[in-house]
């Protein structure tokens, strides 16, 4: 058993599968949960998604729960029309996965974020690849936790680039951008992976072909539901040559800091219609001595790939 224990808060789509394959695999942390929220697809998608990717991975020890499936900001949600061509409609690249004999927990995921920072305290990290909502609420309920839970490590936002929703705002972050300025502006310790490292580290079929070539189930269906992302990123962004491992990189990141170069800061974000779901430092704590976030503004892409491969091929190889 490792010291460190991890929550995944996923809104499980093609890179949140490959981030639930690293926490899976990774040697040195116990992935004690997976809580679901909306985003790519809705939540009950989203809970059924990581099922069926626990059951591929031989992972059938991991619980399961349902976040809330909106934001703070809405009473619904309907997912995007750009994140259905993006994931697919299914949210796995309408690759079909044998159905999972396990079912959700009863607890709601916001309850077991809570006894999990009771339980764990600093040796829990959480790891929201999705929407902040879930996190917040959390906050919300028991504030205590946020002196409890030992980092948070999220993939969202964009510091030094713009963001790939509105030149202004990332994804996960405009999902919900009060619950992510409340998240940051929390006693919590944040590290936040967000585009500026994301966007430069990529997957191509070459690294697919080798799960292919494994010869395994598990192998087989990550490089199609990989291989249908990566045709995306060329449709959409032929520019990058792959396609981008947000989620997995902020759960490698979590797990070996080493992965990124950071700068200190207090962040918020941009809740008005101005600017909505933008990432910036807080000017108003520009001379902290103890600033509550690290922002990611270097990767070490190389490495990081390296070791990714190495966890998710090995991972594959055992779970024929």
């Amino acid at each position: 058993m490792a010291k460190q224990k991890i929550i995944l808060d996923l809104d499980t789509g093609i890179d949140d599968a490959m981030a639930i394959a690293y926490a899976v695999a990774v040697p040195n942390a116990d992935l004690v949960g997976i809580v679901n929220s909306y985003g790519n697809v809705v939540v009950e998608q989203a809970a059924k998604n990581s099922l069926q990717i626990l059951d591929l991975l031989g992972a059938t020890n991991v619980p399961v729960f349902e976040g809330v499936p909106h934001s703070l900001e809405t009473d619904s949600f309907e997912v995007m029309d750009v994140s259905a061509h993006i994931h697919g409609v299914n949210g796995v690249g309408e690759v079909e996965l044998p159905a999972s004999s396990r079912q959700v927990e009863d607890m709601s995921g916001v309850d077991f974020m809570i006894e999990a920072a009771h339980k764990y305290g600093k040796d829990l990290t959480i790891i929201p690849t999705g929407p902040l909502t879930n996190l917040a609420l959390a906050l919300r309920k028991d504030p205590e936790i946020a002196n409890l839970i030992g980092n948070v490590t999220l993939m969202g936002g964009a510091l030094t680039v713009p963001g790939n929703v509105t030149d202004a705002a990332e994804a996960n972050i405009n999902q919900d951008a009060t619950a992510a300025n409340e998240v940051f502006r929390s006693p919590l310790h944040d590290t936040m992976v967000g585009l500026d490292v994301t966007l430069r580290t990529l997957l191509t079929k070459k690294e697919t072909q080798q799960w292919r070539d494994l010869g395994t189930v598990a192998g087989e269906k990550f490089a199609d539901i990989v291989d249908y992302y990566i045709d995306i990123y060329d449709e959409m962004y032929p520019e990058l040559g792959g396609c981008s491992l947000h989620d997995p990189l902020a759960v490698g990141v979590a797990c070996d800091p080493s992965f990124v170069q950071t700068l200190d800061i207090d962040l918020l974000v941009h809740t008005g219609e101005l600017n909505y779901g933008r990432t910036t430092g807080d000017t108003a704590k520009l001379d902290d001595p103890n600033p509550s976030a690290s922002v990611a503004i270097q990767v070490d892409e190389k490495r990081y790939l390296k070791t990714f491969m190495e966890y998710l091929n090995y991972l594959f190889a055992n779970n024929k």
